[in-house]
This record gives C-alpha cells, structure tokens and sequence, in this order.
C-alpha cells in the first residue's frame, strides 16, 4: 500500500503547486510570518535581556520611563514597601500601563522567599516564614500556603517570584554561610529536604499565575561570604555530582521555565570568571550538559561588589556571552543605560553575539507567553 500511495502523493503535491516550480506565495507569507522576531528593531531585542530595579520606597522615573525610552522588558520591584497591595500596585501599573516592544508583556520581579526576605509586607501580604520554617511543613501544606502567598503578589500585579532558593548548606556550617544559611534561606541541609519543598512552593505559586526562578546555580550553599558585598567570592568544592548541582538537576527534571545563576567563582568548574560571565558554567554545564533550556537571570550585576572590577557594559556583554537570558540591574538601576549600549554595540558588529541575543530573546518571549 505505501508504494501504491506515493506517487499519488506527489501527483497532489504537484497539482496543489500548479507544476509551476515556483515557490507558493502563501508558504513563503506563513514562513516569514511564523518568525516570532520579525520586525523586531535590536534594541528592542536588547531591551528584552535587562531587568531594571524600580525602587520602591522613591521610585526614579527613569527606572519607570525606560520600559518605552529604551524599550526594557523587565522589571524587579527592589528594596521593601510595607504600604500594603495597593500601594504596590499603583507602581506596577504606571510601569505595564506603558506601550511595549510588539505589545509584550513585562515580567514584573521581586523577592518574596518569606522571613528576613521578604520585600512586600503590610495590608494584604501575609507574614511568610522563612524557607528553613517552610521545610518543616507538609508539602500540601506549603502548597496551599504557597499558593495564597502567590495570589496576594498577583493582586499587586507581581507576575514573577525570584523564588524559591535551592543551595544547601551544611547544618554544620549554615551559620557561616552569609548569603544562605545566616537568614535561613534554605529549606533544609539536604537535598531530600530542599527539592519536594522547592517543589511545593514552586507549584503553589504557580498555581495563582506566578512564574518562579530557583537560584542560585550552580549554588552558594557552600561560601562563606555574600556576593553581595564582598569581592573575590569562591566556592572550591561545587562541581558535578555535588549535592548543589544536584538540587538544580532536580529543578530542571521538574520543568522549572526560570533559573538564576550566581556571581560566585567555582574552582571546580571554571576558576577563571564569576558564575554567570562563564560559558563554561552557563552554556556547558547548565544547557549542554544538564539539558536546560529555559530562560536564565543573573544575579543582580548592578551593586554587587564581586563584580565590580568589571565595567557595568562589560557585566551584561559577557552575561549575555555565557549564554544568560536576562542581565538583573535591581539595586543600581542607574548603569542600565551602559548595559544597554553595550549590547547594542555588540550585537550590530558581532553576527555571532547577534545570534545569542536572538536565542536569548526567543526564551525570554517565551517565558513571558
């Protein structure tokens, strides 16, 4: 029957074409159509790849004015508000009452893990416990809770949590590990206690429409210093097979869309740059050979002293050279315009950097649908 079938086929093929051999105008129209970047200007491709902090105790109008000025796609409400849903949601809206690049939607970002971070209190926010208190509960449990704490961030227009943390830190040395296990950021010191309780509150939020990032790849459980505020960070035991990679390797198998990378220096993957300006540690190790393909945010590269050495252009060109998606400036929203050049400049005389700003943009956008 199929050898029958076959050359019925291409008698179809051929009549449907009008045996001219000249393309079909309306296939090549669907084609050009089908290209979800089509019409797109390279800034406004580069302004997808920047979240820029919005102050909420004085929030500056360029930080609400570069959604239309320089097209930035993203936004990360920073500091702490605790003037309740409807203050915040004020701001948000003068942000996303903005025109957008092809009427894109922002990501709209914040900090809502619960305990000592938690950026938005007050009337309407309920009091979350920190993620160590959060691995104590049920999983359905904190799923319903999770799931409460996401529908009060929608009421506030926040559609994005970069939550939940999945580094371990030892019991042992919690204390000592200043970004992580000082504030009780984990949910626990193993990765039986971190990845179903990730999990739980992954889906809670989810489940009132809040995207999540897990951070901080390929993990800070294991340092002794904050990025933060201190220079020259460095993790010498991570690397794979470690039970940080491992939290990752868990997230990535349960379909997380969004993950942050850290600013840490990992001797045992790629002593040669922070986390996130390394190919090695965000195209080999994380897409190539842990097989993620979603979108990827820094840490925050504005402030952050590990990064200071490096110009506030340079930071977002190797970013987006590693293969990151999204260049956080949260605290320093003032070094945007700098990124922004930055990019430009090189995606318009660099075909291959031009190439990885498209894949970046395509997961970004993807994200966002």
């Amino acid at each position: 029957m199929r050898g029958r079938a076959l050359p019925m086929l291409v008698v179809v093929v051929a009549t449907l074409a009008g045996c001219t051999g000249s393309p079909d105008p309306t296939t090549s129209t669907s084609a050009a159509a089908a290209d979800p970047l089509a019409g797109w200007t390279l800034e406004e491709k580069v302004g997808q790849l920047v979240m820029i902090g919005v102050n909420l105790a004085d929030p500056q109008p360029a930080s609400i004015s570069s959604v239309t000025d320089e097209h930035v796609g993203n936004v990360f409400l920073q500091n702490r508000s605790s003037a309740g849903t409807q203050s915040v949601r004020n701001l948000v809206d003068q942000l996303t009452d903005q025109p957008t690049a092809h009427g894109t939607k922002l990501f709209v970002g914040v900090d809502q893990e619960g305990g000592k971070v938690q950026t938005l209190t007050g009337p309407g926010f309920s009091t979350m416990p920190s993620a160590l208190d959060q691995g104590a509960m049920a999983s359905a449990d904190l799923t319903a809770a999770a799931t409460t704490w996401g529908g009060e961030l929608a009421a506030a227009g926040v559609n994005l949590n970069l939550a939940p943390v999945i580094d371990i830190p030892t019991e042992a040395g919690a204390a000592a590990n200043a970004p992580i296990g000082h504030y009780d950021r984990a949910f626990g010191y193993t990765l039986d206690a971190v990845a179903p309780h990730a999990d739980a509150f992954a889906a809670g939020m989810s489940a009132s429409g809040i995207e999540t990032a897990v951070k901080h790849f390929p993990g800070l459980g294991e340092v002794t210093a904050n990025t933060d505020t201190t220079a020259d960070v460095t993790d010498t035991t991570t690397g794979p097979g470690s039970a940080q990679i491992d939290s990752f390797t868990h997230a990535i198998q349960r379909g997380t869309r969004m993950m942050m990378v850290s600013t840490a220096i990992y001797t045992q993957i790629d002593p040669s740059a922070p986390a996130a300006f390394s190919p090695i540690v965000v195209d080999q190790l994380l897409r190539k050979t842990l097989g993620y393909d979603g979108v990827v945010i820094t840490d925050d590269v504005s402030a952050a002293t590990q990064v200071a050495a490096w110009t506030p252009g340079d930071r977002a060109v190797d970013a987006i050279g590693a293969g990151c998606d999204i260049v956080l400036a949260s605290k320093d929203p003032t070094v945007v315009p700098q990124m922004i050049q930055a990019l430009t400049t090189k995606a318009a005389s660099d075909p291959a950097f031009a190439a990885l700003v498209d894949a970046a943009v395509l997961r970004v956008i993807a994200a966002k649908s």
